[in-house]
């Protein structure tokens, strides 16, 4: 199961995520200046209607995405400022809403990552780099490029909010598992400790920290955002600004299954490369809260789907799952975690979950359910009395 991370004071967030209090101005020299006017706080909603910058191209504490997702909801005499004044702004928020400990951890993976990239040499430094036309089957890039409700669905299958369609191009899927099996190779001969996925899997690795952060951020901006925006608005699909890609590999030799739990994601990406095997198909068993993750799940909300080399399959984190055994051959797979740190934080002080949590619907339902008849029984009661 995934973990929440470092518990922090929610006042202090909260203080941290509206400036506490504080709006700001710009100096003649262009220079972000905190001041106190309430007109000056973060926007409650985002701006729909604003482009943000691109933050690339920068050295920033933080995902340059979550810059260009957090600029949305800039007050307006920040929103039309210099990028470097929006920079300023909204790195002393997440500076003050981002625990101490959490910088420290994230500045020391950094150096992890920089001391992988300055050895390993990439065998296709094609694949760091985003080639659309390359990676992808041409049936997605029109669905992407048309980028609407009826061209998503044209090339997917879904059964119970989790979605299915053909992606990668094989030649990709082979570039990748040989970028895999060179990085693995490289990692052996200079007896290298490298970070696995997560905690579940104990083979295979983690792609942004050997250079492909990148390629992954555009797939998930301009691939994934697009269709989540679309299926998944409920868990911030439209807001996803950080991932986690990396790739994960069963086998006889390997991990041979996957546990039931859920992901540390809003919404899930999940491809088959390869190569040949048998078995290790996935199941889903209902989407929950944190509330209802143990609850028993329902004949309705079981389903199992087989791996494809180059297939996608595309579901919200909380969406329950386990992989079955991989009984013959090897299987790896690329995972993508998309996150919308909007929706986390939203999250903390929402009480109603019935948006997305099939359980809390269920609740939501038999509470009305109770009050409709309770209301009856009151109507007849007084209706009897009347009567006399």
């Amino acid at each position: 199961m995934p973990l929440d991370g470092a518990a922090v004071d929610r006042e202090k967030e909260r203080q941290a995520a509206t400036g506490a209090g504080n709006g700001a101005a710009i100096n003649g020299n262009g220079v972000v200046v905190v001041q106190a006017h309430t007109a000056n706080r973060l926007r409650l909603n985002p701006s729909l209607d604003h482009k943000p910058d691109r933050y690339d191209d920068l050295q920033l504490d933080f995902s340059p995405l979550l810059f260009s997702s957090l600029e949305r909801y800039l007050p307006p005499a920040i929103l039309i400022s210099s990028r470097d004044s929006k920079v300023q702004y909204m790195r002393e928020i997440l500076l003050r809403y981002s625990p101490e400990g959490e910088r420290t951890r994230v500045q020391k993976h950094r150096e992890y990552r920089q001391k992988i990239i300055s050895n390993y040499q990439p065998l296709h430094i094609e694949l760091y780099t985003m080639h659309a036309t390359s990676f992808f089957v041409p049936s997605f890039l029109k669905a992407i490029n048309e980028s609407s409700i009826e061209s998503f669905k044209s090339i997917m299958s879904e059964v119970s909010g989790v979605f299915t369609f053909e992606m990668l191009q094989s030649r990709f899927c082979e570039m990748l598992l040989e970028e895999v099996e060179n990085f693995e190779k490289w990692v052996h001969e200079t007896k290298f400790i490298i970070m696995r996925p997560n905690t579940m899997n104990k083979f295979g690795a983690v792609l942004d920290d050997f250079g492909m952060e990148n390629v992954l951020d555009k797939l998930m901006e301009d691939f994934i955002r697009p269709i989540s925006t679309v299926f998944f608005p409920e868990v911030g699909g439209s807001t996803l600004d950080t991932h986690h890609g990396f790739v994960v590999e069963y086998g006889m030799d390997r991990d041979v299954d996957l546990g039931f739990h859920v992901d540390d994601s809003e919404v899930t990406l999940n491809v088959c490369l390869g190569k040949q095997f048998s078995g290790g198909e996935l199941f889903f068993r209902g989407v929950r809260c944190e509330k209802h993750v143990n609850t028993e799940s329902r004949p309705e909300e079981s389903l199992e789907l087989k791996h494809h080399p180059g297939r996608a399959i595309l579901h919200r984190g909380r969406h329950r799952h386990g992989a079955r055994a991989t009984t013959s051959g090897q299987r790896t797979n690329l995972l993508l975690w998309c996150r919308s740190s909007v929706f986390r934080e939203l999250r903390k002080y929402q009480k109603d979950n019935s948006s997305w949590c099939t359980e809390c619907q269920r609740e939501k339902k038999e509470r009305q359910r109770q009050s409709i008849a309770a209301t009856k029984l009151e109507l007849l009661r007084r209706e009897g009395e009347a009567a006399l």
